[in-house]
């Protein structure tokens, strides 16, 4: 089964107008989803770690009552949602993709999000795989196996949000919900076809969420079109979830960074990155190019140690003594490389990050948004990433484009640009910090120049 497009997916809002006018019912829904997911033929049990069939069916019901009644909680009520494995569901231990937790204490109460979800009547359907601990973009695991991808299920699904893209582009859910640190929402996104959204990092809390590194997690939506991203954005950062403003895209500015973000791009991707932009231009969007040298810089935070390894090997230090063999020997072994980090080598990665958000916010003030293909490379094959360094390598290649926006503290926004027959690729859009809602709209607009240069 394959998914050329998130076009060809329902949207939110479709589904909500389908459940408003009798067409289907949350039930139905929910049991189409259920049903995905246990389908022996599909990749239900590689994309689910945990699933809720008795209280997802019971909140269906639930929600078809209410309805019945003239009470609809928001436009997501009734819908199937996936949740990412890292976040708290009350009396469940979190497992975060490892066997290494199991041992933990149960969450006391859901996550902040999760109880934002269930409050606009979301029906949670379960929780999707993940790499362990969120620690690679590639999206392999070894303990409870790894999702094959939409187009090719010979290919990696894009992580660490794999259960997430799968879900969402398989028809397993509506939408589903991950954690970007580097690109784990936009990664997975662009190989399985979908849009997908990373906020400002303050924009939605964290609370009840496994952490990888405190400074650059984000939590945000997987699914069909910016809309859908918008409206499940807004309910994850507890706001009124209203339709995004019409934007005319003529006249909109785009900055183009030449180098770096666009070295070593596979044809594929080249190629639909190009036909993007002169379908953006050709619609009256400006496009500029400039070398934004800031953007290369920000692999000297890396050279000093990093943020999110460090941070992250400080949460696992002690789990790893106790636990370390039972980690996925590839995550042991980055978590590990960051163990002799000093702390002034910390600070000065924490300084020079500060200093490089204020000279890309001057360098960006003149657009309203930046454009880079989300991954320079489509989804490889497993079989390519059997010998260590072949893996390395490759999730170097997969998180670096993305990983630049965590390090600047953007929102930013991934729209699959891929061609019908092609294997996917996603388009970039960037937005200023706290700028969420219009990146979004500014995301509406292309999406729609797009799909009408796609369709002429």
């Amino acid at each position: 089964m394959s998914r050329p497009s998130a076009s060809r997916l329902p949207t939110l809002a479709g589904l909500a107008a389908d459940l408003a006018a009798g067409r289907t019912t949350s039930a139905e829904l929910t049991e189409t989803a259920l049903a995905r997911i246990a389908d022996p033929s599909g990749e239900g049990a590689r994309t689910f770690t945990r699933t809720y069939g008795a209280a997802a069916r019971a909140a269906a019901a639930a929600s078809d009552a209410l309805r019945a009644q003239g009470q609809v909680a928001s436009p997501l009520a009734g819908l199937p949602v996936s949740i990412k494995d890292l976040f708290d569901v009350a009396g469940e231990v979190t497992l975060a993709g490892s066997t290494a937790l199991g041992d933990r204490r149960p969450a006391a109460e859901d996550a902040p999000i999760v109880r934002r979800l269930r409050a606009a009547g979301a029906v949670i359907v379960g929780k999707s795989n993940m790499v362990e601990f969120a620690y690679s973009g590639l999206g392999l695991n070894p303990h409870y196996g790894t999702p094959g991808n939409p187009f090719d299920r010979a290919r990696v699904p894009g992580g660490s949000s794999s259960g997430a893209g799968v879900s969402a582009a398989d028809g397993m859910c509506a939408v589903a919900i991950g954690t970007d640190t580097g690109g784990s929402v936009r990664i997975p996104a662009a190989f399985c076809g979908l849009v997908g959204l990373k906020p400002t990092q303050r924009r939605i809390t964290r609370a009840g969420a496994v952490p990888l590194s405190t400074s650059l997690d984000s939590i945000g939506p997987l699914a069909a079109s910016v809309a859908c991203c918008a409206l499940v954005d807004a309910v994850l950062a507890g706001e009124d979830p209203a339709p995004l403003p019409d934007l005319p895209l003529a006249g909109l500015r785009f900055a183009v960074p030449t180098g770096y973000v666009l070295d070593d791009l596979a044809p594929v991707v080249a190629t639909a990155f190009a036909r993007a932009l002169k379908q953006l231009a050709d619609a009256g969007a400006r496009i500029v190019e400039t070398p934004m040298a800031v953007l290369a810089r920000v692999q000297d935070i890396n050279r000093l140690g990093g943020v999110a390894g460090p941070e992250a090997f400080a949460w696992h230090r002690i789990l790893l003594a106790q636990a370390g063999h039972r980690y996925d020997p590839r995550v042991r072994s980055r978590l590990e490389a960051s163990a002799g980090v000093s702390a002034a080598d910390y600070i000065a990665a924490l300084e020079l990050r500060a200093a490089l958000i204020a000279a890309f916010d001057q360098a960006t003030a003149p657009f309203d948004a930046v454009l880079t293909p989300t991954v320079p490379v489509p989804p490889p094959r497993q079989d390519e990433l059997v010998a260590d360094a072949d893996y390395m390598r490759w999730n170097g290649l997969v998180l670096r484009n993305t990983s630049l926006f965590n390090a600047l503290d953007r929102c930013a926004l991934t729209l699959p640009v891929q061609a019908p027959g092609e294997l996917p690729v996603g388009l970039s859009l960037v937005g200023e910090h706290g700028g969420d809602r219009r990146l979004l709209a500014v995301g509406q607009a292309v999406e729609a120049a797009l799909a009408s240069g796609a369709a002429s």
